[in-house]
C-alpha cells in the first residue's frame, strides 16, 4: 500500500457542520417533555439487562474514578466470553460503567485514560479523534475498536451519549480480533431498552462550554415485549485553549422485540456530528525541552483555519435465536459510514535563517514552519456480520462452554487530492499570520478491505477448582490499495492463525489464579514507492503475551494483579537512501528485532462503610531489542511512562447530609521520553488532583447536582510526548477546568 507524506496523517480537520445551540437545545428539551408525558413515574422494569452492558441505572450518590461495577459482578463482552463474570475470567479487562463515564464528565474516548494506569494518551488533542495506548502500545483506531462486539473505525469521534460503557481488554487480542496491535481492545456498549426511565441532564464547563442530553426508554406490550430507548444530546464546545469553539450533536435509537418463541430481535441507529477546530502539539526548540505553558495557545489559528468536522452513521441489527440443549444462534449485522474533512493550519519541522532544517522538532528560537494541509471528503465505510452459535455440553466427560463462529468483515477508504503547502515561518506564541494555500496538489490513498475470519472459545471444567480455557482464529485476509491518481496499485492475501490459552484455578471462593498465553498478528504491505527493494510486499508483525494473574471478588473487595511480558516484530526501513524516490531500489523493509514489553500491574475497588476507595497502578519495562540500528537498541518506546498510579476516594455522608457525597481522584505518570532514539530527551512525570461532589435529592422526581474541579491545583506540564510520522510533539496538561451538572430523573 502506498504511504502519505508525514505530516499529513496528524491532524484530520473537518468540514463544519455546526447546529445552532438554540436549535439543538430544543430538539432535546422537546424530547424530554414528550418522555416525561408518556409515563413521569420509573417503573421497575420486569425484563433482565443485557448480560454484557455496563450499568445505566440512575445514580445513587457516585464517586470519581470506581472502575468496577458493585451489586453485581461485571462482565465484559470484549473478553470473548459473553457473560462470564469478568473477576472469574483469565484475562486482564476494565470495565467503565456510564456510571462513572457521567461522575468524571466523560464526553470522549480520551476522558477514560484516568480511570486504570495501563490505560494512557497517545497523541489525544482538542478537534481530533481519540488514540489510547495499552501497557505501552498504540492501539490501531482501525483494528482495535469493537462496537457492541464487532469492528468498527474509530478514525472519527465516537460518541458516549448512548453508550452504557466502555470496555478495554489489556494485552493480547489475537483471539478476539483477526489483526490488532498488541495492546488490547476498546468496545463500546449500546444503551439498550432495559428499563422505563427518562432523564434530562444539562452541562458546562469553563471556556463556556454546555450542552444538554437526554435519555427515554419506554418498554410496552401486554409482556412487556417490545422497548424504545431514545437519547439526544447537543453541546457547544470549547477549551481554555484558544481558538477551539465548536459544536456537537447525536441522536441515537435502539429498539429491541421479545417473541414468545424466546427470538429476541434487537436494532439501533446511531448519528453523531462535531466540529472543532483541533489544536496541533509543540515540540522541542532544537534540543531543548521547552518550560511547559498553560495550554492556551492554539498554533491552528490563522485567519483562514477551518475546524475539524467528523460525521458518522452506525446502524446494527441483532438476532438471539434459543435452540435445543440451551443453545443459542446468534446473527449480529453492523455498517459503519464516516465523513470527513481533514483540514488544518499545521506546524511541522523548521527551517531557521541558515538554512538548516529541523525536521522533527521546531527552531531554537521558538519558530516553527507551517502547512496549509486539506484533505476534503474524505470517506471511510465498515461492514461486519458475525454468525455464531454458543452454548454447553459435554463431551469426553468433561463440561464445555462453547462459542463458534464466522465474522465476515469489509472495510472501505474513499479519498481525494490533498494539500499539504508550506505558507511560512510562524512564531510559538501564536500571533503570527501568513496567507493560505489551499491547492491540492498531492494524491492520495484508496484501499480496500475484506476478510473472514473463523473462530472458537472454550471453557472446559477440567475439576471442581480448575478450568482450562482455548481460544482460537483463523483469519482469511484480502486488501488492496492504490493511488487516487490510479498509480501504485497494490494488493495481498494473507491467511493465519492466533491461538489462545490459559489454566486457571479458583483457589478460593471467587477468587482466582491463571496462567494464559497467547499470539496476535498485525498484517501490513511496503508502500508501494519506487525507493524499496520490496515495494508492494505483504509482512505480517507477529506478538506473544504471556500473563500470569490473580484476582477475586469478594465481601466488598474487588481486586487484581497481573503479570504479563508482551513481544512484538518490529520492522524498519534499511538503507543507504530511505527518504527519496529519486535513487529507487535503495532501501527495503524489513524486520528489525523486536518491541518487548513487561510489566506488573493491579487494581482495587474497596467499601469501607461510608467510604468507598480504589486505584491501579501499572509498573512498565518497555524496551527495543535486536535493532541493527544502534541508536534505537535497548531504547524507551517514544511517550510511554514507565510507572503510573490512579487513585480515587469517595465518601458518602449520612444522617442531615444524606444523599450528598465528595471524591477525589490522583494521577500519576512518570516520565517520558520525546522519541525512541539514543540520548533522546524527556519530559518530567506529573501528579495532578481532581475533585468532584454530588448532591442527589429525595422524592418521585429526583434531582443530582454535580460539580467538580480536573486539575485543582493547575499544574502546568507536559502530559504526553508522541513521536508520531517522524516527529516530537509536546501536548500541555489542561489548566484547571470547572463543571457544574444537573441530571434530572422523572
Amino acid at each position: 500500500m502506498s504511504d502519505r507524506p508525514p505530516a499529513i496523517a496528524l491532524e484530520v480537520t473537518m468540514a463544519p457542520h455546526p447546529a445552532p445551540p438554540r436549535h439543538l437545545i430544543a430538539l432535546a428539551a422537546a424530547a424530554t417533555l414528550l418522555g416525561s408525558h408518556g409515563g413521569a413515574t420509573a417503573q421497575a422494569t420486569q425484563a433482565a439487562p443485557q448480560a454484557n452492558a455496563a450499568s445505566d441505572t440512575p445514580p445513587a450518590p457516585a464517586h470519581l474514578g470506581t472502575v468496577t461495577i458493585t451489586g453485581r459482578q461485571p462482565s465484559a463482552s470484549v473478553t470473548g466470553f459473553g457473560n462470564q463474570p469478568l473477576a472469574a475470567t483469565p484475562v486482564s479487562a476494565t470495565v467503565i460503567g456510564s456510571d462513572e463515564l457521567r461522575a468524571r464528565g466523560a464526553e470522549r474516548l480520551a476522558d477514560i485514560t484516568s480511570a486504570d494506569a495501563a490505560i494512557s494518551d497517545a497523541y489525544n488533542t482538542t478537534g481530533y479523534w481519540d488514540y489510547l495506548s495499552v501497557r505501552g502500545f498504540l492501539l490501531d483506531n482501525r483494528f482495535n475498536y469493537r462496537r457492541d462486539g464487532l469492528p468498527i473505525n474509530a478514525e472519527t469521534s465516537i460518541a458516549l451519549a448512548n453508550k452504557a460503557g466502555v470496555e478495554v481488554l489489556k494485552g493480547i487480542s489475537g483471539m478476539q480480533a483477526g489483526t490488532s496491535a498488541p495492546g488490547g481492545l476498546a468496545n463500546f456498549v449500546v444503551k439498550r431498552p432495559d428499563r422505563d426511565l427518562t432523564q434530562f441532564s444539562a452541562g458546562w464547563k469553563s471556556g463556556n462550554a454546555y450542552g444538554v442530553a437526554t435519555d427515554i426508554s419506554r418498554r410496552v406490550g401486554a409482556e412487556r415485549d417490545l422497548g424504545l430507548r431514545l437519547n439526544l444530546a447537543a453541546d457547544r464546545l470549547n477549551t481554555t485553549t484558544d481558538h477551539t469553539r465548536g459544536s456537537r450533536l447525536v441522536a441515537a435509537i435502539a429498539g429491541d422485540l421479545r417473541l414468545s418463541s424466546g427470538v429476541l430481535i434487537e436494532a439501533e441507529y446511531e448519528h453523531s456530528r462535531q466540529s472543532q477546530p483541533s489544536v496541533p502539539g509543540f515540540s522541542l526548540l532544537g534540543d531543548s525541552v521547552p518550560a511547559p505553558n498553560d495550554g492556551r495557545v492554539n498554533l491552528n489559528n490563522q485567519t483562514w483555519s477551518l475546524p475539524v468536522a467528523l460525521q458518522g452513521d452506525t446502524a446494527s441489527l441483532r438476532a438471539t435465536l434459543p435452540l435445543a440443549g440451551g443453545w443459542k444462534a446468534i446473527a449480529h449485522g453492523m455498517t459503519q459510514h464516516l465523513k470527513s474533512d481533514d483540514r488544518a493550519a499545521f506546524p511541522y519541522g523548521c527551517t531557521d535563517s541558515n538554512g538548516n532544517w529541523y525536521g522533527d522538532r521546531y527552531c531554537p528560537n521558538g519558530t516553527a514552519d507551517l502547512y496549509d494541509f486539506r484533505s476534503e471528503h474524505e470517506r471511510r465505510r465498515s461492514d461486519a456480520l458475525d454468525l455464531g452459535a454458543q452454548g454447553s455440553a459435554e463431551l469426553a466427560g468433561l463440561q464445555h462452554r462453547l462459542a463458534t463462529g464466522l465474522l465476515l468483515t469489509r472495510y472501505e477508504q474513499r479519498m481525494q487530492a490533498q494539500a499539504y503547502n508550506w505558507v511560512g515561518t510562524v512564531s510559538l506564541d501564536g500571533s503570527s499570520r501568513v496567507d493560505a494555500d489551499p491547492t491540492q496538489r498531492d494524491s492520495n490513498t484508496n484501499r480496500d478491505e475484506r476478510s473472514s475470519e473463523l473462530y472458537l472459545r472454550d471453557a472446559i471444567r477440567l475439576a471442581p477448582q480448575w478450568q482450562a480455557w482455548v481460544g482460537l482464529r483463523h483469519t482469511r485476509l484480502h486488501r488492496e490499495s492504490i493511488r487516487t491518481t490510479g498509480a501504485q496499485a497494490s494488493a495481498y492475501d494473507r491467511s493465519f492463525t492466533t491461538p489462545w490459552l490459559s489454566l486457571s484455578w479458583d483457589w478460593a471462593p471467587q477468587q482466582l489464579a491463571y496462567l494464559s498465553w497467547g499470539r496476535g498478528v498485525e498484517s501490513d504491505v511496503v508502500p508501494n514507492r519506487a525507493r524499496y527493494t520490496n515495494a508492494g510486499e505483504a509482512l505480517a508483525s507477529r506478538s506473544r503475551q504471556t500473563e500470569l494473574g490473580l484476582k477475586g471478588n469478594q465481601s466488598g473487595r474487588s481486586w487484581a494483579i497481573a503479570a504479563f511480558d508482551i513481544r512484538r516484530a518490529q520492522t524498519a526501513a534499511v538503507g543507504s537512501d530511505c527518504s527519496s524516490d529519486t535513487l529507487g531500489n535503495t532501501c527495503t523493509i524489513a524486520y528489525d528485532g523486536v518491541a518487548h514489553h513487561r510489566g506488573i500491574e493491579g487494581q482495587i475497588d474497596q467499601a469501607l462503610g461510608a467510604w468507598r476507595l480504589g486505584g491501579s497502578a501499572m509498573l512498565l519495562r518497555a524496551r527495543r531489542e535486536g535493532s541493527a540500528d544502534a541508536t534505537q537498541e535497548g531504547q524507551r518506546p517514544a511517550n510511554v511512562p514507565e510507572r503510573t498510579l490512579k487513585a480515587r476516594a469517595g465518601y458518602a455522608f449520612d444522617g442531615a447530609l444524606q444523599g450528598l457525597s465528595a471524591n477525589a481522584a490522583l494521577v500519576h505518570e512518570g516520565n517520558r521520553t520525546v522519541s525512541p532514539y539514543a540520548g533522546a530527551a524527556t519530559i518530567p512525570s506529573w501528579t495532578r488532583l481532581d475533585l468532584g461532589t454530588q448532591w442527589t435529592t429525595a422524592g418521585e422526581r429526583r434531582l443530582t447536582w454535580t460539580a467538580g474541579v480536573t486539575n485543582a491545583t493547575n499544574r502546568h506540564a507536559w502530559r504526553e510526548s508522541p513521536y508520531e510520522f517522524s516527529h516530537t510533539y509536546l501536548f500541555p496538561l489542561a489548566e484547571r477546568t470547572w463543571r457544574l451538572g444537573l441530571q434530572v430523573d422523572l
